[in-house]
């Protein structure tokens, strides 16, 4: 069988046949070894304030929050057998990559279900070890039952979104410092209403596509009926020439991304009521967060859940793969602590707008 590196050897000896925006595969999480590349938190929600547990890998596997389902997928899920007592916090899940990817890279996720309901506010993201410096992306986050999901960037400050490129007009923010607006970020609304909850499942999931490239970062999401030929099978590159306009574009020319973005890690998680505020949870849901859901019956929590078919890492070169090892790898700073702490009201507000 040749190897990923070695098909990505070859298309990088053939300059002539390769475009500037085309990348070559260098990682994939898939199949019964998906999660062997994966770090658990293994702590109580300490960074958004989450009535949540984010469990280690062996209760993860023990209580079946993790594992990969017979269909090969990959599940990733709060626990809905369980009746929480009061005051205790319910069983879920945050992992995070064990290697970085840099600038020159582009992931690309193909699920077939995201989280959603009452108190669930689940994201696909990214971020570098040291964060605020290094930079956050958030290819995708929902909450409670909004329709659409979201898509931001937070970094230090001095990255602003100008002349973006997108099909979204739906702009929350153009400021992506985690000192403005309460760490709102730069924050774009996916207009599509199968981007999250309900309608996505109805779909048959979808693809995710972030791109963190020198001449910006930019996000697209297609639908399953939509999904390009070139992104669909085990396609050995990924050209994002080819993909049309992004859901959201965050240009270099108001933020240079070689001096906001670090090797990111990876994230999946699942938190419940967070940070919010009672006004939020009310826009899309009745009752209070915590008492009718955390501890309710744990039924609330039955489309809790990710599956995910893969998460395939495509690059410029082999180079943009990070292993671990690293200062500070796969850990969130103290920093990064306060600051999703901080802004995570703000960001919950503006999911629940649409």
């Amino acid at each position: 069988m040749v190897s990923s590196r070695s098909v990505l050897a070859l298309a990088l000896a053939l300059p002539a046949l390769v475009k500037a925006t085309q990348y070559g595969l260098v990682k994939q999480y898939a199949g019964t070894n998906f999660f062997d590349d994966w770090d658990f938190y293994g702590n109580f929600d300490n960074l958004t304030n989450g009535d949540a547990i984010f469990v280690t890998a062996s209760v993860a596997a023990s209580q079946q929050l993790a594992f990969v389902n017979s269909a090969g997928n990959a599940i990733m899920k709060v626990d809905n057998k369980t009746n929480v007592a009061f005051n205790d916090k319910r069983n879920t899940v945050r992992i995070s990559s064990k290697d970085r990817y840099a600038v020159g890279s582009v992931w690309v996720a193909d699920m077939l279900h995201v989280p959603f309901g009452c108190s669930v506010w689940p994201a696909f993201w990214s971020q570098a070890p040291g964060w605020p410096t290094g930079g956050e992306i958030d290819t995708f986050e929902g909450v409670n039952n909004v329709t659409n999901s979201q898509i931001s960037l937070h970094t230090e400050p001095g990255c602003t979104v100008v002349n973006a490129v997108q099909t979204s007009n739906i702009v929350n923010s153009t400021d992506c410092s985690f000192q403005s607006n309460d760490n709102e970020g730069c924050a774009v609304q996916d207009p599509d209403p199968t981007s999250y909850g309900a309608a996505f499942a109805a779909a048959g999931g979808g693809v995710f596509v972030t791109e963190l490239a020198e001449t910006g970062v930019s996000v697209w999401f297609f639908s399953r009926k939509n999904v390009p030929s070139s992104l669909q099978g085990n396609a050995s590159s990924v050209d994002t020439s080819s993909l049309g306009k992004p859901v959201a574009n965050f240009p270099s020319g108001g933020c240079t991304i070689d001096k906001f973005f670090e090797p990111q890690n990876l994230i999946f998680d699942i938190t419940l009521c967070g940070a919010g505020n009672p006004q939020t949870f009310a826009q899309t849901c009745s009752g209070v967060c915590y008492n009718d859901f955390v501890i309710g019956s744990p039924s609330n929590y039955d489309n809790a859940y990710f599956e995910v078919q893969s998460v395939r890492v495509f690059g410029t070169s082999s180079k943009v793969d990070i292993p671990p090892g690293s200062s500070g790898a796969g850990h969130v700073s103290a920093a990064s602590v306060l600051g999703l702490a901080g802004g995570a009201a703000a960001l919950l507000t503006a999911l629940a707008v649409l």
